[in-house]
C-alpha cells in the first residue's frame, strides 16, 4: 500500500472537507431572475438528479446560455466526485507551510499544473496555467455547513501567464440557503473590473434563484 505524502494529505482533507450533494440529491425547480446593465430578465431553471440543466423562458438566447454556464459552475462546485476519481493520477508537492495550519501544495498531472494555498483544512487560493492564460482563484469567506464549506466570497483573476498582467477580475458573493438536506444558491452578485485596476466595477450581474422546490 502506497504511503500518502504530507502535501497529499493536507489536500486531499482540505478537498473532502468542502460541501457537496450526496448520491440522494434529487435536483430541484426555481425561478430566476438576471439583472444587468439596468435591465431584468426572467425564466425558469431546473436541475434534475443527474445534474442535467434546463433553462426556460428565457426570452434572450444570450441571456439564457449564461444563466446556464453560471448554472453549470454550481453543479461543478456541489458535484460529488471521489478524490481517487479527481486526483488518483496527480502528484503532490509540498511547498511550504504557513502560519494557521497552512500550506502551499502543488498538484501536478500531465495535462495540468495547479498550485493551492490551505489554511484551516479549506481551500483558499487555487493558481492554474492553462497555456497563455493564468487563472486565479481567492476565497476570502465561507459559508461552514454541517456538511462541509462552500466558498461565498471569493475573487477570480485572470492573467497573462508570460507577462503576470491583469487582464480581468472577477468578483463574486453567493447565498445559499438550506431547502430540506441541501444547500442551494439562491443569490449571486458578480462585479467585472474589466482592466483589473480601477477600483470601480465595469459591470455588476446579479442572479436571483426564488420559488426553490426540491424535486421529488
Amino acid at each position: 500500500m502506497a504511503i500518502q505524502s504530507t502535501a497529499e494529505t493536507l489536500f486531499q482533507t482540505a478537498y473532502e472537507s468542502r460541501y457537496t450533494w450526496n448520491e440522494n440529491f434529487p435536483g430541484y425547480t426555481a425561478d430566476v431572475q438576471l439583472l444587468q446593465e439596468g435591465e431584468v430578465y426572467t425564466g425558469k431553471i431546473q436541475i434534475d438528479p443527474n445534474l442535467n440543466i434546463q433553462v426556460t423562458e428565457v426570452t434572450d438566447k444570450q441571456i439564457a446560455a449564461g444563466i446556464d454556464i453560471q448554472l453549470q459552475e454550481v453543479v461543478t462546485r456541489c458535484q460529488k466526485t471521489s478524490f481517487l476519481d479527481s486526483y488518483g493520477q496527480h502528484d503532490f508537492i509540498l511547498v511550504e507551510a504557513v502560519e494557521n495550519n497552512g500550506a502551499t501544495v502543488f498538484v501536478n498531472s500531465e495535462n495540468t499544473d495547479s498550485r493551492y494555498q490551505i489554511r484551516n483544512q479549506k481551500i483558499y487560493q487555487e493558481v492554474r496555467v492553462m497555456g497563455r492564460m493564468s487563472l486565479e482563484i481567492n476565497s476570502e469567506q465561507f459559508l461552514d455547513t454541517d456538511c462541509g464549506y462552500i466558498p461565498s466570497a471569493y475573487h477570480v483573476v485572470f492573467r497573462n501567464s508570460h507577462t503576470g498582467d491583469v487582464n480581468s477580475i472577477l468578483k463574486f458573493t453567493d447565498t445559499y440557503q438550506k431547502f430540506g438536506d441541501y444547500y442551494i444558491l439562491t443569490k449571486q452578485i458578480v462585479a467585472e473590473y474589466e482592466d483589473g485596476k480601477t477600483a470601480t466595477p465595469q459591470s455588476i450581474t446579479e442572479f436571483v434563484y426564488s420559488h426553490i422546490q426540491l424535486l421529488e
